[in-house]
């Protein structure tokens, strides 16, 4: 009798299928050690993941651009380059 193969659960995170977790850390644009901290934390659902990686780049603060110093502008304004 032939037996018909298991059909996974769409919605959960299978962590011992490596071309899902490599294609879920793919399309959150996420290390390994990233998803696996987000796994740990709020479980295998595939939604909560991804709602928890919006979650880390929204918190994350950007670092703030290399605005020069006042007296250089001021020196640029002056003297235009030719």
């Amino acid at each position: 009798m032939r037996r018909l193969k298991p059909k996974p659960i769409r919605n959960k995170l299978d962590l011992s299928d490596r071309a899902q977790v490599r294609l879920l850390k793919k399309r959150l644009r996420l290390s390994e050690g990233e998803l696996s901290e987000i796994v740990i934390r709020v479980g295998n659902s595939i939604s909560a993941i991804n709602k928890q990686a919006a979650f880390q780049r929204a918190s994350r603060i950007p670092e703030p651009s290399r605005v020069p110093l006042a007296a250089v502008v001021a020196s640029v304004a002056r003297n235009p380059p030719a």
